[in-house]
């Protein structure tokens, strides 16, 4: 009873800084390099983000399933879904059968869609250049090292 006294009295004292608490940070940061992205692909291409995503998942992956892009993007499943169908209509995305399994349904770029994602990768990458130029060469691999550590700390 006595160490829960203890615990309890310095959680008390204890002072959640938002402003410097890392996963506060990292959040506030991946909403601001979305939007910073979105920029590019919402003004030029009419795309909203969970659409970009798909169209840069399955362009680089050559065709998956939205299950393999939900678990990839850490996108909901019905997020993921309100995309493929918005990308459907508008004719950049197919649904063909899996080779392997006749069930499972396989989403590729059509050929509209292949043309965009052509024309969006330059201006993706050029975005990513621009944003990281505030970094020296070695604070890249630093800050990229760091982002391959924590992610695999997480397990993704």
């Amino acid at each position: 009873m006595k160490g829960l006294l203890v615990t309890a009295r310095s959680a008390d004292r204890a002072t959640l800084r938002l402003a410097t608490f890392v996963p506060f940070q990292l959040n506030r940061l991946a909403v601001a390099v979305s939007e910073h992205l979105a920029a590019i692909y919402r003004g030029s291409f009419a795309l909203e983000i969970p659409e970009w995503r798909v169209i840069a998942t399955v362009g680089q992956a050559r065709g998956c399933t939205a299950q393999f892009i939900a678990a990839s993007t850490r996108m909901h499943k019905t997020r993921v879904s309100r995309a493929i169908a918005q990308l459907r209509k508008r004719g950049l995305l197919e649904r063909a059968p899996s080779p392997h399994d006749r069930r499972e349904m396989r989403l590729r770029l059509s050929a509209e869609g292949r043309r965009l994602y052509a024309q969006l990768v330059p201006l993706a990458l050029a975005r990513e250049e621009a944003l990281l130029s505030c970094l020296t060469a070695t604070q890249r691999r630093g800050f990229r090292a760091a982002l391959v550590r924590l992610e695999s700390h997480l397990g993704l």
